[in-house]
């Protein structure tokens, strides 16, 4: 009871949250489907002090770091998705060190891609490296 849920769309946990929502078995009005990010946020702006999350378990560990005065729980202690484990650091790391697992797109593709890049990293107070034309960064 006074317990919120944060869903995630993605998550297959989720399906028994939204089933119990549906059944009037809990009340739509703590029931909040929304992105990571929006999960990480939040429990900051809500007076609950306890939360159920349906996701990915390794998203408690973050939540409880960063609200160590409320309680998270998993709507599945089993929840645990193979593909969140698969990258790490060291392999970004030596993906970028080594030029490895690269992906190939079509110029007019890159280009809007670069675009929505750099206005991203400019919101953030961020500079982007200014790559030569022609200039194949892989090489």
């Amino acid at each position: 009871p006074g317990a919120e849920f944060l869903i995630h769309p993605e998550c297959g946990c989720a399906t028994s949250v939204v089933e119990a929502v549906s059944a009037g078995d809990v009340d739509s009005e703590g029931v909040h489907i929304l992105s990571t990010e929006g999960m990480i946020k939040r429990p900051g702006g809500s007076e609950s002090d306890t939360f159920i999350v349906a996701t990915e378990v390794g998203i408690l560990h973050r939540l409880r770091r960063t609200y160590p005065q409320k309680q998270f729980f998993a709507a599945n202690e089993r929840a645990s998705c193979a593909y969140m484990k698969v990258t790490t650091l060291p392999k970004v790391r030596d993906a970028l060190r080594h030029l490895q697992h690269r992906i190939t797109v079509p110029t007019e593709i890159a280009d809007r891609a670069r675009l929505a890049i750099e206005r991203m990293v400019a919101i953030g107070g961020g500079t982007v490296p200014v790559q030569s034309e022609g200039v194949d960064p892989g090489e």
